[in-house]
């Protein structure tokens, strides 16, 4: 392709994203004023769900080519309305997603919180409506209200906040391993899965290598898998465990890292991190292990299962009744 035609090509591409941006708008302010409408009627009592009914078959008779426009559908509009009414700065939000993302958001989350979580994460990680309902499964927001992800020795060259970054703890429902595994068989399901792996890391996580060779002096090492995180600018270095945290787990990945800082890091990127991913911790062991650890390190454990939503759910109530008597 020629160079001079490229721009050109960039201007078409560009355009046809605001204009799916554009229709996609057009289509949810559709739906509220369509929500509103009804709920509107419905608080006056001058509808009840029969009409909803009639005017779901008025529309399909009179406009066939129209979709869409099911009652069950004009019920979820005026649902979409109803939710976030009081909220001009969400409301906002959801115009910026697709109806089947919306409708996953407000029927599938209880609180506005929660809500607002999902809504940003959304449009910050681009999610299909497939990947949204994953997130949602594995109580992604469960997990980021009660996990405390804790780092070591943070490098001053960083400017934003690392911990945003990590999760302290990691689903991996997608790997379907055996009850006996090892971190053979770990690594390799992450492999095979690593559409699914990327998306529970976050977008921002690039894949370098696997079983990444590092040399120092006459001996090479190997880290199980080896990433690069475009927020942080800097290399992400995962050690795979099948047991239960280990102090002595960390004095391998620090020896990595610095590996990586000296002989592989550019001079624009930063300190490279590092991510320990074990079956199971004890906070307070991985507190201690960390307050004396000279490089950036997480500590994240893993489940090969979904969580219990329930007890997850259970977990956060408990820990923000703890945080409202605090303030009194």
């Amino acid at each position: 392709m020629e160079q001079r035609f490229v721009e050109i090509i960039q201007l078409i591409k560009e355009s046809q994203s605001k204009a799916i941006k554009a229709v996609n708008t057009e289509l949810m302010n559709l739906y509220w004023r369509i929500g509103k409408y009804i709920s509107a009627r419905i608080e006056t009592s001058e509808w009840g769900q029969s009409v909803v009914k009639e005017l779901a078959f008025f529309i399909k008779q009179q406009e066939p080519e129209l979709k869409g426009f099911s009652d069950k559908n004009l019920w979820r509009m005026k649902q979409f309305y109803e939710t976030y009414r009081s909220s001009e700065r969400l409301s906002a939000l959801t115009r910026e997603l697709s109806w089947t993302n919306n409708v996953l958001i407000f029927s599938r989350t209880k609180t506005v919180e929660e809500k607002e979580f999902y809504l940003k994460l959304t449009i910050e990680e681009k999610y299909s409506s497939r990947e949204l309902e994953r997130q949602i499964n594995s109580s992604v927001f469960e997990r980021a209200m009660i996990g405390n992800v804790k780092l070591s020795s943070l490098p001053r060259e960083f400017e934003v906040d690392i911990s945003k970054a990590f999760k302290d703890s990691y689903v991996f429902d997608f790997l379907n391993l055996p009850e006996s595994y090892n971190e053979g068989d770990l690594q390799k399901g992450l492999l095979r899965q690593m559409k699914d792996f990327i998306l529970e890391l976050g977008r921002d996580f690039l894949f370098i290598d696997q079983e990444y060779k590092v040399q120092v002096g006459n001996s090479d090492f190997y880290i199980d898998l080896l990433f690069f995180h475009r927020g942080l600018q800097c290399l992400v270095a995962f050690e795979l465990k099948v047991d239960k945290f280990k102090p002595e787990h960390l004095g391998q990945l620090n020896f990595y890292l610095e590996a990586l800082d000296r002989d592989v890091k550019r001079s624009n990127e930063n300190a490279s991190i590092g991510v320990l991913l074990c079956k199971d911790k004890d906070s307070e062991v991985v507190e201690y292990a960390l307050s004396r650890s000279l490089s950036p390190t997480v500590v994240a454990e893993y489940k090969t299962q979904l969580p219990d939503k329930k007890l997850l759910q259970q977990k956060l109530h408990e820990l923000f009744e703890q945080a409202a008597n605090s303030d009194i």
